[in-house]
């Protein structure tokens, strides 16, 4: 009865109108297709979304090496290759440089260090550590590497050779453990004024180190230190080589911490 009813009206509808009418029906139907088709896509989409991101997320943890709850961080600890790698021409330990250690010692370390780079600051304090934990078997030499944006490394570094020339050795590294305690690094941490001061409570003569110091007789040195470090394979501080026991040199990667130091020296013994 009702379809009857609307064929009627339809029928008794202008040609110009039954037109309108039917354009705007078909209008419509599409328009409810295409709601519910882009409704589907939409939920698709999110999911896709969502499982992409999971999968991101998954990459990001095994490229990072997160232990997950169920794996234990030792799982995923770099090993000594992924800490080291080969160095480049390494200048041989002669009578100018400063030891400290065995000089017999079957491993050798050589850091290219500045004064005032934080890093070096924590590396120096995880070196000495070392030192103790291995005696007799590892040698320390100590070399230059003053980066040009810290501005009283370059000085330091001058003024530790000049403590090693009025005292020798021990002077040396005397001096060069004050410094690091006693920087707060970053550039000026050690006021260039206080060096002359450090040296004489080390016991070096005050006149003659302020010679030494303001001569700049070292200059040309803690340059050519540089040099080297950069043809070792240094790009930043702390750059430490390590010569092992069979002689191959490698590069430790870093300001590395006591205890991924020790893997690394038990390896090269």
């Amino acid at each position: 009865m009702y379809i009857d009813e609307m064929k009627k009206m339809f029928n008794s509808l202008s040609p110009t109108t039954s037109f309108l009418v039917g354009f705007i029906g078909a209008v419509l139907g599409l328009c409810t297709v295409g709601f519910f088709v882009f409704v589907g896509l939409m939920i698709n989409g999110n999911l896709s979304y969502k499982q992409s991101t999971i999968n991101v997320a998954q990459k990001l943890e095994v490229e990072n090496a997160v232990p997950s709850a169920n794996q234990p961080a030792a799982a995923v600890q770099p090993s000594n290759q992924d800490l080291t790698q080969a160095a480049g021409t390494v200048k041989a330990v002669g009578s100018k440089d400063y030891v400290r250690g065995d000089a017999g010692a079957k491993v050798t370390l050589i850091e290219y260090s500045d004064f005032e780079c934080p890093f070096c600051k924590r590396f120096h304090s995880s070196m000495v550590q070392l030192m103790a934990a291995y005696p007799g078997k590892i040698k320390w030499v100590y070399r230059h590497y003053p980066l040009s944006f810290h501005a009283n490394a370059a000085k330091e570094s001058e003024a530790a050779e000049c403590a090693g020339e009025l005292g020798g050795n021990k002077a040396f590294w005397s001096f060069t453990d004050k410094v690091y305690e006693r920087t707060t690094s970053n550039g000026t941490g050690f006021a260039l004024e206080d060096l002359p001061k450090l040296a004489v409570e080390l016991g070096l003569n005050k006149k003659s180190f302020t010679e030494c110091l303001d001569s700049g007789k070292y200059k040309n040195a803690v340059a050519q230190s540089l040099s080297e470090g950069t043809a070792a394979g240094v790009q930043g501080t702390p750059g430490t080589i390590i010569i092992t026991a069979t002689g191959e040199k490698k590069l430790i990667k870093g300001a590395l911490p006591l205890e991924m130091l020790k893997p690394i020296i038990d390896a090269a013994l």
